[in-house]
């Protein structure tokens, strides 16, 4: 049997391939997205950018993902675990120098690493933005946030457990080392090397230790 198509669909395919866009592995996508948002910033990373990048349409990003902001969110979470082992020494039952100096090392080890952009992703991301976007910024000032609560209370821990002095000032202390985590994500953009953040990790390292009991 002979099927005479369509004059309409003969004279412009597209029209008969309509339907439910090709699926994507999300997380695939998203690690494309994270690695765009990391690189350029929330800001300066466009939708057309991201699409791709992530190899998708925009209709498919807004249908996966609900809005630029929710993608940037999503891609922060994922960005976190890659950083999860590092922090994980928080918890773990070791001295609160170690726990810091792995902390310290570790984010050396990850800002300056080849194979992703430099810097950290949370660490220096929306500093400064439009007013539109100031959703987005209290978001990654709340992580940070997070962040300078979960070494105040592990050098209140080291306090308790009789590793570090009474008398140390344990959210001073965490903001000392929060400052110099952010400062080594800014120099790792500005292309310091591994051995460079070590150097700077180590000194970090020597001012928690002077705290030591």
């Amino acid at each position: 049997m002979i099927i005479v198509k369509n004059s309409t669909d003969m004279k412009n395919p597209a029209t008969r391939r309509r339907g439910r866009p090709p699926a994507f592995d999300r997380e695939t996508v998203l690690s494309a997205a994270r690695e765009t948002f990391w690189a350029h910033g929330y800001e300066g990373a466009s939708i057309a950018d991201l699409t791709a990048a992530m190899g998708i349409t925009p209709q498919s990003l807004y249908a996966a993902f609900n809005s630029k902001a929710d993608l940037y969110r999503a891609a922060l979470e994922q960005y976190r675990t890659l950083g999860s082992e590092t922090f994980s020494a928080l918890g773990e039952p070791i001295d609160t120098v170690s726990a810091f100096e792995r902390i310290l090392r570790g984010s050396a080890e990850i800002f300056s690493a080849p194979e992703h952009p430099k810097g950290c992703m949370i660490s220096t991301a929306v500093l400064n933005c439009a007013s539109e976007n100031d959703v987005i910024a209290d978001h990654v000032a709340a992580m940070r946030r997070r962040s300078l609560d979960a070494f105040t209370a592990r050098i209140e821990r080291g306090i308790r457990e009789g590793d570090i002095k009474a008398g140390t000032n344990p959210r001073a202390l965490a903001r000392f080392l929060g400052a110099i985590i952010q400062g080594m994500s800014v120099q790792a953009r500005d292309g310091a090397s591994i051995e460079e953040l070590l150097d700077i990790a180590s000194f970090a390292i020597s001012e928690v230790a002077r705290h030591r009991a």
